[in-house]
């Protein structure tokens, strides 16, 4: 019998919604992870679950841990407090996950650029030639989906 898999369906931009979004991309159960971070006890995985409605925020430890057995880089799974420019084009590239024919040209908006955004523009542009690989076939819509959740 074959197995059909199909992405995880993010509900919101928050934190907690892609805490659940990686998790159920990775394939993990909330036990599974609550035991990856050797939580114990009968409602192991309350934690977790905490985590993915929002009620508990981890702390930037906890986050490195989840990052690690989620096998992402933090930004993809952090809080986006916008007080860095750079959070913007990552809550874009989620709001793409959430939307997939969601489209935005920042290039066009330049008024939002600085000389702070460096940083910003770098990730956009990246952002901007997997997308195309993705597009042209060159990468599969899964290694789209890690490039961005590995950045």
């Amino acid at each position: 019998m074959n197995k059909i898999y199909l992405r995880p369906i993010m509900k919101d931009l928050s934190q907690g919604s892609r805490l659940s979004y990686v998790r159920q991309y990775r394939h993990l159960y909330q036990e599974d992870v609550a035991k990856k971070l050797g939580l114990s006890g009968e409602r192991c995985e309350r934690t977790i679950q905490n985590y993915e409605r929002n009620a508990r925020v981890p702390k930037q430890d906890r986050l490195e841990e989840l990052a690690n057995i989620y096998n992402v880089n933090v930004n993809a799974i952090r809080e986006y407090d916008f007080k860095k420019n750079i959070d913007v084009v990552y809550i874009l590239m989620w709001l793409e996950e959430q939307w997939d024919s969601y489209y935005i040209d920042l290039i066009k908006n330049k008024y939002i650029f600085n000389n702070n955004t460096t940083e910003m523009i770098e990730l956009y542009n990246e952002w901007m030639e997997m997308r195309e690989k993705k597009s042209a076939g060159e990468i599969t819509p899964d290694d789209y989906l890690e490039w961005k959740l590995n950045k």
